[in-house]
């Protein structure tokens, strides 16, 4: 079995900065350490949202960790997460989230896809 190790000064590399936050890649296939899967880190500051956006060849799960975050599903549907929280996003719906904690929002990001695809991001 081929494991690979990665630790946080590897995924230091792999961060893209955002003006809404930012998105660190620690695990997936354009890293080259993951074949069924794309894994991050993502924050977003407080009082800032990320783009609407849509995976069409995957299943998204957020788990927050810290912040407050509004998550606004598909055309009409919002949901509030707190520290502990879990959501799934189904392939190819629309999704974005806005932090209204009073500190930045940080979370986990696991995909069903090491080739994970994105539109309107």
């Amino acid at each position: 079995m081929d494991f690979s190790v990665r630790n946080a000064r590897d995924a230091d590399a792999a961060r893209i900065d955002e003006d809404w936050g930012s998105l660190t890649w620690l695990a997936g296939g354009k890293i080259g350490n993951a074949a069924e899967q794309t894994v991050g880190r993502v924050t977003i500051k407080k009082g800032c949202c990320n783009p609407r956006h849509h995976h069409p060849n995957c299943e998204e799960v957020l788990v927050l960790l810290a912040g407050r975050l509004e998550h606004t599903v598909g055309d009409d549907e919002t949901v509030t997460l707190e520290p502990g929280d879990t959501i799934v996003i189904a392939t190819d719906i629309q999704h974005n989230a806005h932090s209204v904690g009073d500190v930045d929002a940080d979370m986990i990001v696991v995909f069903s896809s090491a080739d994970r695809q994105v539109v309107g991001e």
